[in-house]
């Protein structure tokens, strides 16, 4: 679908339909709080916060409310390790033992395979999460982390943990969503001599104003609560919860971020606002203005896994940091081919359509269904009816 530029009628109209989506789920209480963004052509053309953002206390959800992000920091964490590539510190194709010397899993047969920087920002590298393996996984005996639970759990330890695991498969020939940017992050730390947080502020957050973003919660009266899918209403999250996402448990510890003892995730780990988002968003989409060179964003807009790996579902393959729409034939989709979008297990879903200058960022206080549920969907339609 091509979108022509929004006309008077059609933010109004977008402002109706896109209220209608909210209100609605709201009132069937599949999500406690959302915020809504919506810019095209680098232009706001809507903005709502609306439900709460702590139901017992009856906070309600404002523009400008914290939330616990999870996988809404891998672009974050990827952008970092590209500006490092850009500055010629950090080479894709370096041997990720280059950076940590320990990190040495194998493969099945006992054998020590090459993973590459590539193989981490492209879920190339034969790594996976806990919560997609089987329970007599090793991810399991190992006590792995996925990065969203174990408070004051260290990055060595869990780095030991994961390398004791057997890959999945050989590092290049297959892909798979893990703990991939977990290990980035600990090889940009290396690399920039400095934590993770210190890095991702000096190279990202910093540059863009992102003043809200970081991995930990800058201002904890302005936090939304986390929530989980319930009937008949989401029921408040809690440390040690484990909540099935497509037949397999996600364990969650929304506390785990006031830990300071906690490894900085980079797959999982940061907390911020809504506003930071579509800012670093924008920035991508016309090219990495303020942050990266516009090679360095074709680049990681690109599909380098394709569709068959169905990333995101049918027809969406993988670049560097998101999933990338390569056949929208294949999904029922309005997106442009080339559109960019990824989730986050806290309720959380984003979209870059850069043929249609359009930008979105859906967060709610609800998991699963602000990322996976209805609402996401509903929202995206919405848009692009409108527009």
């Amino acid at each position: 679908m091509t979108l022509s530029n929004p006309t008077a009628r059609g933010k109004t109209a977008l402002r109706a339909r896109l209220d209608s989506v909210i209100d609605h789920a709201l009132e069937q209480h599949r999500i406690v709080g959302t915020v809504v963004l919506v810019a095209q052509d680098g232009e706001p053309v809507y903005g709502r916060a609306a439900g709460l953002a702590n139901r017992e206390t009856g906070t309600p959800m404002k523009e400008d409310s914290i939330f616990l992000l999870a996988s809404m920091t891998k672009p974050i964490v990827t952008a970092a390790a590209m500006k490092l590539f850009e500055e010629r510190t950090i080479g894709l194709q370096d041997p990720v033992t280059r950076w940590l010397p320990d990190f040495r899993p194998r493969l099945a047969d006992g054998t020590h395979p090459t993973i590459s920087l590539y193989h981490l920002l492209t879920h190339t590298a034969g790594l996976s999460y806990r919560s997609f393996e089987p329970p007599a996984s090793p991810y399991y005996a190992l006590n792995i982390s996925d990065g969203l639970d174990q408070p004051g759990l260290g990055v060595a330890e869990n780095l030991r943990r994961l390398a004791q695991a057997p890959l999945v498969y050989e590092p290049g020939s297959a892909w798979r969503y893990s703990l991939a940017i977990d290990v980035l992050g600990a090889v940009i730390a290396k690399a920039a001599g400095d934590s993770l947080q210190a890095a991702v502020r000096d190279l990202i957050t910093r540059p863009l104003g992102m003043a809200d973003t970081d991995f930990r919660v800058i201002d904890e009266t302005r936090l939304a609560t986390p929530y989980v899918d319930g009937t008949p209403e989401p029921v408040q999250m809690t440390d040690g919860m484990a909540v099935p996402l497509f037949g397999a448990p996600v364990t969650f510890a929304p506390s785990r971020i006031f830990n300071k003892s906690s490894y900085p995730s980079g797959g999982a780990g940061m907390a911020g606002t809504a506003h930071d988002l579509l800012g670093f968003f924008e920035s991508i989409r016309v090219g990495g203005h303020g942050l990266l060179r516009p090679s360095t964003v074709d680049r990681m807009m690109a599909s380098h896994v394709g569709p068959e790996a169905q990333t995101w579902g049918p027809g969406w393959g993988f670049g560097l940091g998101w999933a990338v729409l390569d056949d929208p034939a294949l999904t029922a989709t309005p997106q442009a081919k080339g559109t960019i979008q990824w989730g986050g297990v806290y309720g959380h879903t984003w979209f870059v359509d850069r043929a249609n200058s359009l930008t979105a960022v859906i967060l709610t206080n609800t998991a699963f269904e602000g990322m996976s549920g209805a609402f996401p969907n509903d929202v995206r339609d919405a848009i692009y009816s409108a527009l």
